[in-house]
C-alpha cells in the first residue's frame, strides 16, 4: 500500500519539526517547506496527499500557494496560522482550504483533523464499483464518477468540499439537511462549531452556480433549519 505523504509548510522551522514528529509517529511520510515557493515545488514534484500550510510565509504566502494548488490538485489543505480573525478564516476557506486552525495549537488536535480529512479524501478517491449515474437538473449536470459539474455545458470548478455538499443535497432533492448534518457527512467528523464553515462553502457554491441570476434557486435556505436542493 502506498504510504501517505504530507507537506508541512511553515517558515518557523521549530513548528514544522514539531508537526513532523507527531505525523511521523502516525506513520505518515512528511515533507517540509520553509517558504511558499519551496512548498509549491514539493507539490509539483512529489505525490502529496495533504498539505498543512501557514499563511504568513516568505516569497509566496499561504493564500497564493492555495490558489495555485487548487488549479490542479484537490488534496485537503489545512491552514495553520497565527491569524485569528473571522475574516482570515473565511478568506482561507473561500479560496480553497478545507480547514483552518489557529496558533497556538495542540498537536493532538491537528493530527486528529489530519486523520479525519485523509479518511474522507481517500474514501472519495477510491475506485468504486457500480457507481450511480450522473444527476441532471435542467442545465446542471453533476457527475459523481468524474467528480465534475457543468452548467449549460460550461465546467464549474468546485473545491472537493463544495462538490461534496452539492452532491449530498442533489442526491435527495427537497430533503432538508441541517448544518450539523451537512458538516458531519461532508467533513466526516463530529460537529464542532462548524456552522460558519458550512455557510461559507454554501455561499461560494451558490456564487459559482450563478444563483444570483436564477429566479428559482437550486440551493434553498430553510431558515432556522438548514438547506435543501430545489431540483
Amino acid at each position: 500500500m502506498k504510504s501517505i505523504s504530507i507537506l508541512v509548510a511553515d517558515d518557523e522551522e521549530e513548528i514544522a519539526n514539531l508537526i513532523a514528529i507527531h505525523l511521523e509517529k502516525e506513520g505518515y511520510r512528511v515533507f517540509k517547506a520553509l517558504d511558499g515557493e519551496e512548498a509549491l515545488h514539493i507539490i509539483q514534484t512529489q505525490s502529496i496527499d495533504l498539505v498543512i500550510l501557514d499563511i504568513m510565509m516568505p516569497k509566496l504566502d499561504g493564500y497564493e500557494v492555495t490558489r495555485q494548488v487548487r488549479e490542479q490538485h484537490n488534496m485537503p489543505i489545512i491552514f495553520l496560522s497565527a491569524k485569528t480573525s473571522d475574516f482570515d478564516k473565511v478568506h482561507g476557506l473561500v479560496i480553497g482550504a478545507d480547514d483552518y486552525m489557529t496558533k497556538p495549537f495542540t498537536p493532538i488536535e491537528l493530527v486528529a483533523r489530519v486523520n479525519a480529512h485523509l479518511r474522507r479524501f481517500i474514501k472519495l478517491n477510491q475506485p468504486k464499483v457500480n457507481l450511480t449515474s450522473g444527476l441532471e437538473f435542467g442545465g446542471l449536470i453533476i457527475s459523481p464518477e468524474q467528480r465534475s459539474v457543468t452548467l449549460y455545458g460550461e465546467t464549474i470548478d468546485l473545491t472537493p468540499k463544495e462538490f461534496d455538499i452539492l452532491y449530498l443535497l442533489a442526491k435527495q432533492p427537497k430533503k432538508v439537511f441541517s448544518v450539523e448534518n451537512i458538516f458531519q457527512q461532508v467533513w466526516g467528523e463530529a460537529y464542532y462549531e462548524g456552522a460558519n464553515t458550512v455557510m461559507v462553502h454554501i455561499r461560494t457554491l451558490r456564487k459559482k452556480l450563478e444563483e444570483d441570476k436564477r429566479k428559482n434557486k437550486l440551493i434553498k435556505t430553510v431558515w432556522g433549519v438548514g438547506y435543501t436542493f430545489n431540483g
